[in-house]
């Protein structure tokens, strides 16, 4: 197997960065669906034909778009879920919060990636995303839960739950951007609160304090 010179690679590896950019910025303008490999390759200045020497065909292209922005967005969730010396209840809220205020700051990229239908290659690639972002909730869970500072609960089951409710609860927001702009502090409080509240239990009756 022949290997490309260190010049003809950094050029590649160059164009592959400027393509995977101008796909993140058009699909943020016009959605995954209305978004076209002809507009990518004008906005990336390369050839229409280059993109596909580096991706076989638009649902490739657009499925590596969403795994690179689900990638870095499960990082930061799992920087906060992972941080030592802090209740598990803290951390899913602020794990919440942070997710839910970077969407609603991702405008319409967030709206394509959470919210529109996709390609059914593509929307694998989301689909893996959401199980990791449970898993990670799920594991903050479990740790609550060994520790006695959750009650007993199916930790899977609640890890997932809590990724539909701020995945769902960003859909409206992200919809009426175009109208309104989003308080995103008081929408990703609202929507923290709901997830802490999920895995807390019921509050104590009045006038007890919490064991």
């Amino acid at each position: 197997m022949v290997h490309p010179s260190p010049r003809i690679a950094a050029r590649q590896a160059d164009a592959r960065r400027r393509i995977l950019e101008a796909a993140r910025l058009v699909v943020a303008e016009h959605g995954f669906a209305a978004a076209q490999v002809a507009v990518v390759a004008s906005v990336a200045d390369v050839a229409t034909g280059t993109i596909y020497r580096h991706f076989p065909s638009k649902a490739s292209l657009f499925s590596e778009v969403l795994r690179v922005v689900c990638v870095r967005e499960l990082e930061v969730v799992r920087a906060v879920t992972g941080e030592a010396g802090r209740s598990a209840t803290d951390r899913i809220g602020d794990a919440v919060t942070t997710f839910v205020d970077r969407a609603l700051r991702g405008d319409g990229l967030a709206y394509a990636v959470i919210a529109e239908p996709m390609d059914p290659d593509v929307d694998q690639v989301r689909l893996e995303a959401r199980a990791g972002l449970a898993q990670a909730f799920a594991g903050l869970i479990r740790e609550g839960v060994e520790s006695g500072e959750l009650p007993d609960q199916d930790a899977g089951i609640r890890g997932a739950a809590i990724v539909g409710a701020f995945l769902e609860g960003l859909v409206a927001p992200l919809a009426g951007r175009t109208s309104r702009a989003p308080d995103r502090d008081a929408i990703s409080g609202e929507i923290a609160r709901f997830c802490r509240a999920a895995v807390a239990g019921p509050p104590p009756p009045s006038g007890q304090e919490p064991a």
